[in-house]
């Protein structure tokens, strides 16, 4: 029956809960499958070359500095020769270049001849190559003295460890050590309806759009990010398209493979008249609320839905600011039914704007 279309007299007041209509900033988000992931770094420690013994116990969760760089306990056998004939051959190298500016000064009082200045100038270019190879003998054992220590080449947390102290390891170990993931920044991979394609490809080409994610609740924000790029196709069976967003993370409140709702924000509608999704109701004839009037009656009338955000609808049109619709209890109402409305419950801010989101 269409409750609109039936009469009945003024029954005895209900306890019904009413809502005030008014204006406010109004948005749209729909639901789809998101999740966290680690940011664009993230490398798997190993062995560099060679076998070797794991000296020592790697901690759970430790940071790892990008570029970091431990002071060498121990120099290779050998360093200090290397760094002995390096000093050898520089104090040989300035001798033979001394001994070679005196040559040039008595060759031009013809007090020596050519010949010696050519030894001379040869001698010097002896010395010089055999300073270079010192440099590049003391260069590759500092190299080699690196290899003997892993660093981590990103800024990072570790997870738990693949081998155990004692274990022996090689560089051609496909597990590696340790996995290193970055959480600062971090990215979140949602999915929305691919009939948003059109709408969020327009907003992208204006500027950047803003993401929020929020936990599984939605109760709590973890953070908000940017847009950064949209899959370059639809997945044929859910007929979804992928986006990713990038997050700051100082806090690590986001993390790898954490499910999380995402909010997108396209654009920000001003002025919207909006009112609890319970005050809208279905017929026959499609949407309506009930609108309480001066008399404490109440009066169905058509209204016309534009969006959903929430537990919050705006609407196009059927209201107006101020009037007070049924928000709870409108089952049991007639048309002409007399209320003895409550205000209804204090509801939190809705995030101004339309935005659409995924939740995962």
């Amino acid at each position: 029956m269409d409750p609109r279309g039936a009469r009945h007299p003024p029954r005895r007041g209900s306890d019904l809960v009413r809502a005030p209509v008014g204006p406010a900033a109004a948005g749209g988000r729909r639901r789809g499958p998101g999740a966290a992931a680690a940011g664009p770094g993230g490398d798997r420690a190993g062995a560099a070359a060679g076998p070797a013994h794991l000296p020592r116990r790697s901690g759970h969760g430790d940071r790892r500095e990008d570029h970091h760089r431990a002071a060498a306990g121990r120099r290779p056998a050998g360093f200090g020769e290397l760094r002995g004939a390096l000093t050898r051959d520089a104090a040989q190298l300035r001798t033979a270049r001394l001994a070679l500016a005196r040559n040039l000064e008595l060759l031009r009082e013809k007090l020596v001849s050519q010949q010696d200045v050519d030894n001379q100038e040869a001698l010097v270019g002896q010395f010089e190559g055999a300073v270079r190879i010192d440099q590049a003998q003391i260069d590759s054992a500092r190299l080699n003295l690196d290899y003997a220590r892993i660093t981590s080449p990103i800024d990072g947390v570790t997870g738990v460890r693949l081998v155990d102290p004692g274990n022996l390891v090689r560089g051609t170990d496909a597990s590696g050590i340790v996995v290193i993931t970055q959480l600062d920044p971090v990215a979140v991979l949602f999915t929305l309806p691919q009939d948003y394609l059109p709408q969020v490809g327009q907003q992208m080409e204006l500027g950047t759009l803003t993401v929020e994610a929020l936990s599984r609740d939605g109760n709590t924000k973890l953070g908000s990010g940017e847009l950064l790029v949209i899959d370059n196709q639809i997945n044929q069976n859910t007929a979804t398209m992928r986006l990713k967003a990038t997050f700051a993370n100082p806090q690590r409140t986001l993390w790898p493979n954490q499910f999380v709702k995402a909010r997108l924000l396209l654009t920000v509608r001003k002025g919207a008249i909006v009112v609890p999704t319970t005050a809208v109701q279905r017929g026959p004839e499609g949407t309506f609320a009930y609108v309480v009037g001066p008399e404490q009656t109440v009066q169905p009338r058509a209204v016309e839905v534009e969006m959903t955000q929430g537990d919050v609808a705006a609407i196009a049109r059927g209201l107006s600011p101020g009037e007070v619709v049924v928000a709870d209890g409108a089952a049991a109402l007639r048309p002409g039914a007399k209320v003895a409305p409550r205000p209804a419950a204090p509801r939190p801010a809705q995030p101004s704007g339309r935005a659409i989101g995924a939740e995962r």
